[in-house]
């Protein structure tokens, strides 16, 4: 539990942390440029915020309405197919964090820009909808692949982990503007997008051993080799380890080969060449 207390609060607050510093680049810069229009904006921006968090909410019951359908095997393949798609989507979103996240600030606030220009109150609303959205659907779709992962979870345990996340992404949020000059932030997302990427592994294993268990893949050896002298993931500091990280003390020979071909992926992703900026058409 203690694991999972962990990874919970970890996605949780990675994500909110994320989602706060969209919402406050757009207050932010609708204060300095809205003008006589500052009330409508900050009405819409905080209406799109909440569509946002409510299109997240929704996809959470789609996803807990097709688990309750399924029952036996038909759930476990689900749950199995549910973490490995959380695995992925963490890649993706650090591999295009690590690309794009630069210009985060400056494309939201062209599109605000854009959309305040023009007078479009909907592109306005529609830009914070789906900026929060996404946030918010990537920590449902993580955190359920968390729990279909985990072995035992209670829902006030889940619940307690959840709201400290979001203490600490608003604290992070508060330090974010208390000591931006003097805070390493790259170097704090940075280690953040790290811990992610062993938490994608992570999962990917976990999925991989439920695989194993219903016979579906072949582990292609027994145990290759035993560390479990040194750390063993099934007490309590190897289990955190192996759970914030895939570790095995005994691992057959797919898992090994599994979790070498994913960080050779992640390698390669992360030192391909950044896509040019296509300049618009004059």
């Amino acid at each position: 539990m203690t694991a999972l207390f962990g990874q919970v609060a970890f996605v949780v607050w990675r994500e909110s942390t994320e989602a706060i510093l969209v919402v406050g680049i757009l207050q932010g810069w609708l204060a300095h440029h809205a003008g006589a229009k500052a009330a409508t904006a900050r009405y819409l921006l905080w209406t799109g915020v909440a569509a946002g968090l409510g299109g997240a909410l929704l996809l959470a019951g789609v996803i807990l309405f097709l688990e309750s359908l399924l029952d036996g095997e038909r759930a476990d393949y689900f749950q199995i197919g549910m973490a490995t798609l959380a695995a992925l989507l963490i890649l993706q979103m650090v591999v295009w964090m690590h690309r794009q996240g630069r210009g985060l600030k400056r494309d939201l606030e062209r599109g605000a820009e854009r959309a305040l220009t023009a007078g479009n109150w909907v592109g306005l609303f529609l830009l914070a909808a789906v900026a929060v959205m996404r946030e918010g659907s990537e920590t449902v779709v993580f955190l359920y692949g968390l729990l279909a992962s985990a072995r035992q979870t209670t829902l006030p345990g889940t619940l307690a982990a959840a709201a400290a996340g979001f203490a600490f992404a608003a604290a992070s949020y508060w330090l974010i503007h208390v000591a931006a000059k003097r805070f390493p932030w790259k170097v704090f997302f940075r280690v953040s997008e790290v811990l992610l990427l062993f938490l994608a592994g992570s999962l990917l294993m976990t999925a991989l051993d439920r695989a194993i268990g219903l016979e579906q893949v072949p582990p292609l050896s027994g145990a290759v080799w035993d560390t479990s002298w040194l750390l063993d993931d099934t007490g309590r500091l190897g289990g955190l380890v192996a759970n914030m990280t895939g570790y095995r003390a005994r691992p057959e020979l797919a898992t090994i080969l599994a979790y070498a071909i994913y960080w050779i992926a992640v390698l390669a992703l992360l030192r391909s060449p950044r896509p040019r900026r296509t300049q618009p058409c004059p």
